[in-house]
């Protein structure tokens, strides 16, 4: 059966607290497969622009394609979103009317097989967004020593069993595949309910080996800067570490005005159609003038 291609959540939603519009200027920090960014531009016509970044090289190229019908006002750059306000700075872009994040992982990753995000696959134990990182999740599992790495998976993943898995991929490794770093976490705490045993294990890795949760509040800090009087920023978040940063961070910047009293989440409709949308939470905010 072919795999399902990456369905970009809340698009409708993002839409709304953006309000795109003919002439406004629009950041896509985390371009995915394209389908916020191609909304934006199509409620923007027939003149606004966008710059679309994202870390890995494998998704700008899938983007390109669905992009190529805006051509010069689709603007696309590899890097990651820690760097986003010189990015926009190197080509004239700022300010901007609006920025979106849809943070986490795509289906276009997990679905590939070699790059060992998914716990169902042979692939190595790599988990970098951009290649050019020097640290896999190799290399995590197998050097760091066990204090350290139960502490990683019990701040990263919320794991309530970081040290019994900590202790026993510490006694199994050298551990090459996902696959089998998942069936020692198995192995060592069971099946407890639908949740596969190594999902907060593999969240916690993925996490610390592309520093996301610093890299989120780097980039949020620099947003108030970069967007133009009632410019608005949107953040889609899949977890609550995540959410936590965005939420404290819009109350407390003083130049921004929260627009979502209470996260919003997925219609019942887009969540049967999208499953992976069920732990989706969008929050946005708007810049006073």
């Amino acid at each position: 059966m072919a795999e399902r291609p990456h369905i970009s959540v809340l698009v409708q939603e993002v839409l709304e607290f953006l309000t795109p519009r003919a002439g406004g200027r629009y950041i896509d920090a985390t371009l995915g497969a394209g389908g916020h960014s191609a909304a934006i531009l199509d409620a923007g016509a027939p003149d606004a622009r966008l710059l679309g970044i994202d870390a890995d090289p494998l998704a700008l190229g899938i983007a390109a394609e669905p992009l190529e019908r805006f051509g010069a006002r689709a603007i696309l750059r590899q890097s990651n979103f820690e760097k986003l306000q010189s990015v926009a700075e190197a080509i004239t872009f700022l300010p901007v009317n609006g920025i979106v994040f849809d943070l986490g992982l795509s289906s276009m990753q997990l679905n590939d097989s070699a790059r060992g995000f998914s716990f169902l696959s042979d692939g190595a134990l790599d988990m970098r967004f951009d290649p050019r990182d020097e640290t896999r999740a190799a290399d995590l599992v197998n050097e760091l020593p066990e204090t350290e790495l139960a502490d990683l998976i019990y701040q990263y993943g919320e794991e309530r069993a970081s040290r019994r898995i900590a202790r026993a991929i510490v006694y199994a490794r050298p551990l090459a595949t996902a696959a089998q770093l998942a069936r020692v976490i198995e192995r060592a705490v069971g099946r407890r309910g639908r949740l596969h045993p190594a999902t907060r294990t593999f969240q916690a890795l993925r996490l610390a080996v592309n520093r996301e949760l610093d890299v989120l509040q780097a980039a949020l800090e620099k947003i108030p800067a970069m967007l133009a009087p009632q410019g608005r920023v949107v953040v889609i978040t899949f977890h609550s570490l995540e959410d936590r940063i965005v939420k404290n961070f819009f109350k407390s910047a003083e130049s921004l005005r929260v627009l979502t009293k209470h996260p919003v989440r997925p219609a019942r409709a887009e969540m049967l159609d999208n499953p992976r949308s069920r732990s989706a939470k969008l929050r946005a905010a708007e810049k006073v003038a």
